[in-house]
């Protein structure tokens, strides 16, 4: 099981009492609304498909940041001189985000836009940066049902956009180097992420497709685009094992990661 929320202290406003401060990566910590949009696998291995991409990046841009985890996880593991900006529209998600850089100490190397990644302001075109990341909504508008609550409604909903107008921004604002990189994760049945690059002038390079347990169709996929080069697709990343169990592999990438420790389930037939 993921570790635990950290117990606030005693004597906050009802507002804090709504939220947790979670390990993220490394000693770095996050905040979180107990019962808002919280960050996911989907976020780690972004993340992780973007370091292997890019290991040597500088210049860091997340769009659609929510609360920050893509964009910090990666920022993480990269050298200490370099910079994250961070793009995201919905207030509640970008504040949070606020709090978790400056409890990071972070405030000289993330710049956190509160802003729509389809404005030309927020996400200029100056092709300024060497890796970029996102996770985009995978549901249109009128394919399912709106939540209620902001942080999950933007999360899941293509309220502010599809990844075709992710892929635009990315397109706007990536360095025209053979190394540069843009890095995003979507599900895994949707022909739109391709079909999102080619219209935006930017290469697929590599789609390694997901399974959330062995011999299960892949729910999600992790997508490796660029302005040019040779299309490689990695195996599958099975992240439980048939019985249950989470996958070497899946244990072996959060611990490359720096990521908190997770309790092995017991077997299906145990449980």
């Amino acid at each position: 099981m993921p570790t635990q929320p950290e117990p606030l202290p005693t004597g906050l406003s009802a507002r804090a009492a709504q939220e947790t401060l979670d390990l993220l990566v490394g000693d770095w910590r996050i905040y979180q609304l107990r019962r808002g949009h919280r960050f996911s696998s989907d976020d780690l291995l972004t993340a992780w498909t973007a370091l292997r991409a890019h290991p040597d990046a500088r210049r860091l841009l997340d769009l659609g940041s929510g609360i920050g985890s893509v964009g910090l996880t990666t920022l993480w593991h990269l050298a200490p001189g370099a910079t994250l900006r961070s793009v995201e529209a919905q207030a509640l998600s970008w504040g949070l985000a606020q709090r978790s850089v400056a409890h990071n100490g972070l405030q000289d190397r993330v710049t956190l836009v509160h802003g729509d990644l389809r404005d030309p302001e927020a996400v200029p075109g100056t092709h300024a940066h060497d890796l970029i990341t996102g996770s985009p909504p995978y549901i249109p508008l009128g394919k399912g049902v709106v939540s209620p609550h902001p942080q999950r409604a933007g999360a899941r909903m293509e309220l502010r956009g599809s990844v075709f107008d992710y892929a635009a921004a990315a397109a706007r604002s990536l360095e025209r180097d053979e190394r540069s990189r843009f890095c995003f994760c979507h599900m895994a049945t949707d022909p739109r992420p391709e079909q999102a690059l080619r219209a935006a002038g930017l290469t697929l390079l590599a789609r390694q497709e997901v399974r959330f347990r062995d011999g299960k169709a892949p729910l999600i996929a992790l997508f490796t685009s660029g302005w040019e080069g040779e299309r490689t697709d990695p195996p599958d990343l099975v992240i439980r094992r048939a019985d249950g169990r989470w996958s070497e592999t899946y244990l072996g990438l959060r611990r490359d990661l720096g990521a908190p420790e997770w309790a092995d389930p017991q077997p299906a037939s145990q449980m």
